[in-house]
């Protein structure tokens, strides 16, 4: 099955509906995850939309790329982009401050300062596994329901993380379940050594952040945190699952990003199918970074054919072959009249005995036609073989895109051709979006 078969993702259309609400990018790391979702930001934006882009990854290129010193909790206006009355806003979830602000929103003021400063507290919300994901959920909950911006796009941590991402609702309803309260409150009940044993037991069922909660003040700052937080776990359990059914929704589309790689092709793979199984909606597959060649009706090996006829053209004895001290005397022909020899750093000049450059000027006197000729044909026979490796590498990704294809025939696919360098600034984030929207064009390569 051919790349061509693959019906072709228009972003475009994506990006222009005003039914779609939301995009979560997700996929395998270091595949252009961050840089996709931002691309997609500022291109929706100079279309018109108002849009937010939600990071969950810590990594600063987000920040960067869009000109802004730092991203935190609050979305930041990216100045210089929009159209047509679009606008773009950007942050970085940070996790703690997310689960402050729900304590503040959901507790009176007098029992949000106590949670706040609960030593057991600050220990959870810091570095609790899964915190980030339940925050992200919260946060993309919360950005949902203001309605200040009609699309927020979200770059998702790598996919085995964004898999956390969509597990955060009932990962989170099965830790804060009454089974949870009880734990936490039974040394109260208890009492005593034997109340201590139980919390040991109580603890050790949760992760290592609760065994660095030391000292004596313990037990006191498990039943506070309990008895606090025990009115509001309900709450934030209904709103997790409210934004789970909010991803299931027709408003949201799902992008999977990879590059035409093995590893991350099996990776978005997996993705797509687990989607499927949430019923997620799926928009499609972004393939990054995906090479091209302005000659591809020139294949590999008709390219390396031709590298060889000239080379044998240039010398019929392979240079490769020849002795590594050839220029110093050790082939007796070097010193016959009108004998050239290669030596390693260039052509040997016989009547004066000096080596010239491989690449002589053509403006030097001293070299003759056929010396620029010769030199013109060893150049063209470089370039060749440096072709004939870019169709090796064109003919990899479109056979791992090809397996992709056949297991899963249904998915839209964009593809975004490679860049020169690395983006880290808007130009190099519009040029990503125009990739992103303009069919890739690739001509089907003869195999063999």
């Amino acid at each position: 099955m051919s790349m061509d078969v693959a019906p072709r993702l228009d972003i475009d259309v994506l990006l222009d509906d005003p039914e779609t609400r939301i995009v979560v990018c997700c996929g395998s790391g270091g595949v252009g995850k961050t840089t996709t979702a931002a691309a997609l930001g500022v291109r929706a934006a100079e279309r018109g939309r108002k849009v937010v882009v939600l990071t969950i990854d810590p990594a600063r290129r987000l920040a960067q790329s869009m000109g802004i010193d730092a991203l935190d909790n609050i979305p930041r206006r990216v100045e210089g982009i929009g159209g047509d009355g679009g606008e773009l806003h950007a942050m970085m979830l940070d996790m703690k401050r997310t689960f402050d602000e729900f304590v503040e929103a959901h507790a009176d003021p007098e029992r949000a300062r106590a949670i706040l400063a609960n030593p057991f507290y600050q220990s959870l919300s810091a570095g609790f596994a899964g915190t980030q994901e339940y925050m992200a959920m919260e946060k993309l909950g919360q950005l949902r329901a203001r309605d200040e911006w009609d699309l927020i796009i979200v770059d998702t941590p790598p996919s085995r993380s964004a898999l956390d991402f969509l597990d955060a609702p009932k990962r989170l309803g099965s830790f804060l379940d009454g089974k949870f309260i009880k734990v936490l409150m039974a040394p109260a009940k208890v009492g005593g050594r034997a109340g201590m044993k139980f919390l040991n037991v109580g603890v050790s069922m949760m992760t290592g952040t609760v065994s660095k909660v030391l000292g004596g003040q313990l037990m006191r700052d498990v039943q506070t945190f309990a008895a606090a937080m025990d009115t509001m776990f309900g709450g934030f359990r209904t709103r997790a699952e409210a934004t789970y059914r909010l991803l299931q929704a027709p408003g949201t589309a799902f992008l999977v990003v990879a590059a035409p790689e093995r590893d991350a092709l099996r990776e978005a793979a997996y993705f797509v199918e687990r989607l499927a199984a949430d019923q997620m909606p799926l928009a499609g597959l972004v393939l990054n970074r995906v090479h091209g060649s302005g000659a591809e009706q020139l294949s590999a090996e008709r390219a390396l054919a031709a590298a060889e006829i000239l080379s044998l053209a240039i010398d019929p004895a392979d240079p490769d072959d020849a002795p590594a001290n050839a220029a110093e005397g050790s082939d007796p022909a070097k010193n016959r009249p009108g004998t050239e020899n290669l030596a390693d750093c260039g052509f040997v000049d016989p009547p004066s005995g000096n080596a010239q450059a491989r690449n002589p000027s053509a403006a030097d006197p001293d070299v003759s036609p056929t010396s620029a000729d010769t030199s013109a044909e060893r150049l063209a026979a470089g370039l060749l073989r440096l072709h004939a490796e870019r169709m090796q590498v064109l003919g990899r990704e479109q056979r791992t895109h090809d397996r992709f294809t056949a297991l899963h025939p249904e998915v839209p696919v964009a593809q975004v051709a490679a860049l020169p360098g690395d983006v880290h600034d808007l130009a190099g984030l519009r040029a990503i979006g125009e990739r992103l929207a303009v069919p890739l064009e690739r001509t089907k390569r003869a195999a063999g």
